[in-house]
């Protein structure tokens, strides 16, 4: 049930393993659409812009919780590489305490604070109400989403891409019967949309954790190995909050972005929310090529492998550049299109609507390349073991959007939202194209011999951005 990627071509490995993960992250997005599409189309538009307006603190609080766990799943990757099974179910045992106390804590806080939150970014008070049910709903959900996270981080790094992908292809039916069951039958409004996300990414969570007791007897462990070990959490803390913390960094300026588009009128924010999602499948492909060149790296590292890695970064790079052009192809063509899947065309502003999210999906997909390079290298040094570099990718994403927000929103309007995400990713690159030279590097000066030639005492790479 193993894969490993430490030997083969780099392009063959990456490329098979990517394909299964980009399934279950179209199915993962399957969720978010099937919500944002029955909320808009049944709802109306002030319900969709409801949702849209949550967006960005749902992503600062949920990419800090997607963040963590695809930290935590680092260790269990390179030791992996290392074939040291031992370490590595020790580290998926502390992985799954960490994970309990993160969640309790995240859960109470994010509970309490939800409505003043909501009031600092300013959301308009027609949208207000349905917002908060939104996002208290998916914050109450956060246990779920390490679950299912921290689970299918775990797997991935053992080399299995696949298994994943059938628990969200079931949870995403799921979601869509339980989306027309709460809202049509009960008449939950926008609650029911996110009670129904919640509710399958906790069953597919719960289906990870049997399946991988079932198939997985690598993971089968000793008292000792699932004891609470300070050590190891410390290296797992590590690896794994910085990786959160860039996204949540990154979600600050997201944050101040959402409120300049908020200022708006809920008209705008509706045309941001459904243009957001159409961006948000298209950039899918991008998002299963970072969670492979985590992996990719954090074995090879393991392995002290180091030649692989610059094979690996740019072999995914031009898979990223091909996608890339065909994305920006499609939308030149079906942008609108796609808008209306989203929008009710009884809607009094439809065809403003559909302008607005159009010009948004159209302008987004100008800047693909720039997003998968980022993707991609960030992922690649974090699966290195520099993950404290994430952070500062995230403070250039984060100095940008709050740039534009602050600055370039208030004068140019709508337009100018739509090139803040652009922004923040051509900044983040300019830092971590040349960053992922300097990583590699030094871990040719720490590590300089290969596998073969290297003392059967050396040490090998756990966490190489701790080195001084």
């Amino acid at each position: 049930m193993t894969k490993d990627l430490t030997t083969g071509s780099p392009m063959r490995l990456i490329l098979g393993f990517a394909l299964p993960t980009l399934f279950g992250m179209l199915f993962q997005q399957l969720y978010n659409l099937v919500d944002t599409m029955i909320v808009g189309k049944l709802l109306g538009s002030a319900a969709l812009a409801a949702v849209g307006s949550t967006g960005s603190i749902n992503f600062f609080v949920i990419g800090f919780c997607m963040g963590v766990c695809n930290g935590f799943a680092i260790p269990v990757a390179q030791r992996m590489g290392a074939n040291e099974p031992s370490k590595m179910r020790r580290y998926a045992a502390n992985a799954a305490w960490l994970s309990v106390m993160f969640a309790l804590v995240l859960t109470t806080a994010t509970g309490l604070l939800c409505r003043n939150i909501l009031t600092i970014m300013r959301t308009p008070e027609d949208i207000f109400d349905n917002a908060c049910a939104y996002i208290f709903v998916i914050f109450m959900g956060i246990p779920a989403t390490f679950l299912y996270n921290l689970l299918a981080g775990i797997i991935r790094s053992l080399g299995d891409s696949k298994t994943p992908v059938y628990f969200l292809a079931l949870s995403s039916m799921l979601n869509i019967a339980l989306d027309f069951a709460l809202i049509l039958g009960f008449h939950a409004g926008v609650a029911g949309a996110a009670i129904a996300t919640v509710a399958s990414q906790g069953i597919s969570g719960a289906a990870c954790l049997v399946y991988m007791w079932k198939k997985f007897p690598i993971l089968h462990m000793t008292r000792e190995e699932r004891r609470l070990d300070l050590h190891t959490c410390g290296v797992l803390c590590a690896m794994g909050i910085p990786m959160g913390l860039q996204y949540s960094i990154t979600a600050i300026g997201s944050i101040v972005l959402q409120s300049s588009v908020n200022a708006l009128g809920s008209l705008y924010v509706a045309a941001v929310a459904a243009g957001a999602k159409v961006y948000q499948l298209l950039a899918c492909p991008f998002d299963a090529m970072g969670a492979t060149m985590a992996t990719y790296c954090g074995q090879n590292v393991g392995a002290c492998k180091l030649d692989r890695l610059g094979q690996g970064i740019r072999s995914c790079a031009l898979l990223g550049l091909g996608y890339s052009v065909i994305g920006l192809c499609a939308m030149l063509r079906f942008a609108p299109q796609c808008a209306l899947l989203f929008l009710d065309s009884s809607e009094a502003d439809i065809a403003l609507l559909t302008q607005l999210t159009g010009q948004y999906i159209l302008i987004q997909s100008a800047f693909f390349f720039p997003l998968s390079l980022v993707n991609i290298v960030r992922f690649s040094i974090q699966g290195m073991g520099f993950s404290p570099f994430a952070i500062l990718a995230g403070v250039l994403e984060m100095a940008a959007r709050t740039g534009v927000g602050l600055l370039l929103v208030p004068v140019f309007g709508y337009t100018a939202a739509c090139f803040a995400s652009p922004a923040a990713w051509v900044c983040a690159d300019l830092f971590l194209i040349p960053a992922s030279g300097a990583c590699i590097a030094k871990l040719r000066r720490l590590y300089p011999n290969t596998p073969d030639e290297r003392p059967a005492a050396a040490p090998v790479p756990l966490n190489a951005g701790a080195h001084r």
